[in-house]
């Protein structure tokens, strides 16, 4: 299951350095997820300092 991000990111870009899969890339406002891309690691949940990451 990917996870996603909610409208409590703060685009402070934490959690894109943090994917290995580079499944992370900036949104308008907040960043995205792609599904495809994600495989459940949560190396992002574990970055994300307003925990915004949840699973989808």
């Amino acid at each position: 299951m990917a996870h996603k991000i909610t409208d409590e990111c703060l685009a402070c870009d934490a959690c894109v350095d943090e994917c290995p899969n580079e499944a992370i890339s900036e949104g308008d406002p907040i960043y995205i997820i792609d599904a495809d891309k994600c495989d459940d690691c949560a190396t992002c949940v574990d970055a994300c300092p307003s925990e915004a990451i949840v699973p989808a």
